[in-house]
């Protein structure tokens, strides 16, 4: 029989945690047509301006053919471009596309909906602990940023 103290281990409590972000905001964008792979996908590009597939497969975890079939929906709704790489023909750099801006004000919308939802009744002094705690465990398993 597996058994281990799930209860016990942050590991499951983050996990459920974010899964259950997902999730809600999932059901909240879902009228919109969008999903939570592409609200990924323009967050990444918000933070980055541009980036290629493959640095986008690796900040998003998910591999090429499953980022492919995202950004072809994608580009379809006009959300994002494909732009060939000046370096490099083959290297695709994506970047957000002309019809991203009203599905871009619905999707902070509705995060900061659930993010609210998400820490009612949680102090300032509780949420400023909890972020010190997850960065120190972010800096223990060896991340810089």
């Amino acid at each position: 029989m597996l058994e281990y103290d799930f209860q016990s281990s942050p590991n499951y409590w983050i996990g459920l945690t974010a899964h259950q972000i997902e999730k809600t905001l999932n059901s909240e964008l879902a009228p919109h047509g969008i999903t939570i792979r592409q609200v990924q996908v323009l967050a990444c590009l918000a933070l980055r301006r541009e980036c290629s597939q493959t640095e986008l497969a690796d900040d998003l975890r998910i591999e090429q053919s499953t980022l492919v079939r995202v950004l072809d929906s994608m580009e379809k709704k006009e959300l994002i471009r494909r732009h060939p790489a000046p370096d490099d023909r083959r290297k695709k750099i994506i970047r957000a596309g002309d019809g991203v801006q009203p599905i871009w004000e619905t999707i902070v919308e509705r995060g900061e909906g659930v993010r609210n939802q998400a820490v009612k009744g949680i102090s300032r002094e509780e949420l400023k602990a909890l972020k010190n705690v997850l960065e120190k465990i972010r800096r223990n398993l060896g991340c810089d940023d």
